[in-house]
């Protein structure tokens, strides 16, 4: 069995001059499984997921068949290596009945080693549909729910083109409340028409409920999206930054920390699957359009699922479930590493880029010591974060890691 090293590691392995080519990975990272439900009720129009309207009528038994084919014939990928965490993203995974959650659930217990403590994390949009299934989701094994609130303002939920109104995102919240451990409430800010206070009205209302977790996110015009052809008129970017200084602010007198660009949490709280993407862990990604990251003895493999749901399903019926499957260049993996791993406000033990990329931390000292000198990262024995500069211009401070 191949020995993992924890998502917190108080010491990394023993350092030493590896080989460009070939890799060799001394450890496993943390595995998470990524499960994907591509059908929403209406696609929003600043969203730019693989998400389609959904039929009458979604084919949930085929899909749900489907989607434990997909594990089976990736398991020799992941034999013996424990799965930390599952999450249900989309789409709107709470389409899908709490029988089929059930279901897909001891399929994952019976054929992966899905940890005993797993956080299994269940996205939902409000509605009085979905709310009335909250109790099922929980009974079937999922002890997190993520609900897209957006805001708890009408206007501004009827801008984003949401089917939901503030009525009933507030019950959506306060049931989750009844009935999950930790629950997420997903935030958006610089809003069409949107004030400063009205921003801060959202967190305040969003912190009434007592959530364990926060997701804070900027309304950005996505390419491909019906805002990007039909941009709707948005806060100036003066503005947008001080409903970002401001959000901040008031979460942190709440007892939030900002562990993640857009991501709060309590004590103790911060999403663990999520945490595993920064730290640059492997996932299992299964469902149509489904991406995965996994490492083995001496490469990393990226894959990609079939991406429309008609298409997903009939190749599973040829047992074909991939559609695209690429290396990832050793050369392209101290950024990939750096692209996630400085979005963490206290970013990375020193010895976790050797564990996660197979190259000795002085591959990249020169842009290391450049970013400090900039202001844009702090390093030190234990630690090497972004500075405060670093974290607003992130950008700035991952280009200087594109040439590593």
């Amino acid at each position: 069995m191949a020995r993992t090293i924890p998502i917190f590691p108080d010491k990394g392995p023993a350092t030493g001059p590896l080989g460009a080519a070939p890799l060799e990975f001394r450890v496993s990272p943390p595995l998470a499984l990524y499960v994907h439900v591509p059908w929403c009720v209406q696609k929003c129009p600043y969203c730019d997921f693989n998400s389609h309207e959904a039929p009458e009528t979604i084919p949930e038994r085929d899909y749900v068949a489907a989607l434990i084919a997909d594990l089976q014939a990736a398991l020799p990928l992941i034999w013996g290596r424990p799965v930390v965490s599952v999450f249900f993203g989309g789409g709107t995974p709470s389409l899908l009945s709490p029988a089929a959650i059930d279901e897909l659930i001891g399929a994952f217990r019976a054929l992966a080693m899905l940890a005993p403590d797993a956080e299994i994390t269940l996205e939902a949009n409000p509605g009085t549909v979905e709310a009335a299934k909250f109790a099922g989701f929980r009974a079937a094994g999922v002890n997190r729910l993520s609900l897209g609130i957006q805001s708890f303002n009408d206007a501004h939920l009827q801008a984003l083109g949401r089917i939901h109104g503030a009525a009933e995102a507030k019950r959506a919240a306060q049931l989750a409340g009844e009935h999950f451990p930790s629950f997420n409430l997903d935030l958006m800010y610089g809003l069409p028409g949107q004030t400063l206070e009205q921003a801060l009205s959202d967190v305040d209302s969003a912190l009434g409920f007592s959530p364990a977790h926060l997701s804070c996110y900027q309304l950005t015009l996505e390419p491909n999206t019906r805002f990007a052809a039909f941009p709707p008129e948005l806060p100036e970017n003066d503005l947008c930054a001080d409903m970002q200084d401001a959000i901040e602010a008031r979460l942190a007198v709440a007892g939030f920390s900002n562990y993640e660009t857009s991501a709060f949490a309590r004590p103790d709280k911060q999403c663990r699957h999520n945490l595993n993407y920064w730290y640059f862990g492997d996932y299992l990604g299964i469902g149509a359009g489904a991406h995965s990251k996994l490492t083995l003895h001496d490469r990393v493999l990226r894959q990609m699922r079939w991406k429309h749901p008609k298409a997903y399903l009939e190749n599973i019926g040829r047992g074909q479930p991939v559609q695209e499957e690429t290396q990832v260049e050793a050369a392209s993996l101290p950024f990939e590493f750096m692209m996630n791993a400085l979005r963490l406000a206290d970013g990375f033990h020193p010895a976790l880029f050797e564990a996660r990329t197979a190259q000795p931390l002085q591959r990249i000292l020169p842009q290391l010591r450049a970013a400090e000198a900039a202001g844009l990262l702090e390093i030190g024995p234990e630690r090497i974060a972004p500075t405060l500069k670093g974290r607003r211009f992130l950008n700035v401070l991952l280009e200087r890691f594109l040439e590593s």
